[in-house]
């Protein structure tokens, strides 16, 4: 059983933290900078953006993430989105990584955004943690 594990671990290795480049993290910023309620943070090393707690988008490797409806992962999905893997066979349900196509452009990458923070609002608030 234990050698089972380790060969499952083994072909989900860990992703390499590679560096975005600057235009990736520049139109992440602009497109999150002004989200009424969201709060900068950093997720893996990389700039991401939570609301009431939950995390909204981030930044992984030189991708643009976000989180969204069932509905917008949908119509996501058909320009060219696909769910979000931080590791291979790991998805994060709710967050689909963005085309370049979207990320190259301001106005559909604010858009885009604008969707998830529309669905994260829906969510429950989560309690910040307490250190210690």
């Amino acid at each position: 059983m234990a050698a089972r594990k380790a060969a499952k671990a083994a072909e989900r290795k860990m992703p390499a933290f590679t560096k975005p480049t600057e235009k990736t993290v520049t139109a992440f910023h602009d497109a999150t900078a002004d989200i009424a309620g969201a709060e900068p943070r950093t997720m893996f090393g990389y700039p991401s953006v939570f609301l009431n707690g939950n995390m909204l988008a981030c930044v992984f490797q030189d991708r643009i993430m976000v989180r969204m409806s069932e509905a917008d992962r949908a119509e996501a999905a058909k320009i060219g989105g696909k769910p979000f893997e931080p590791s291979p066979g790991r998805a994060m349900k709710e967050y689909m990584e963005l085309p370049a196509k979207v990320v190259a452009s301001p106005s559909e990458l604010a858009v885009w955004i604008g969707r998830g923070r529309a669905f994260v609002a829906t969510l429950p608030k989560k309690a910040k943690k307490k250190k210690g």
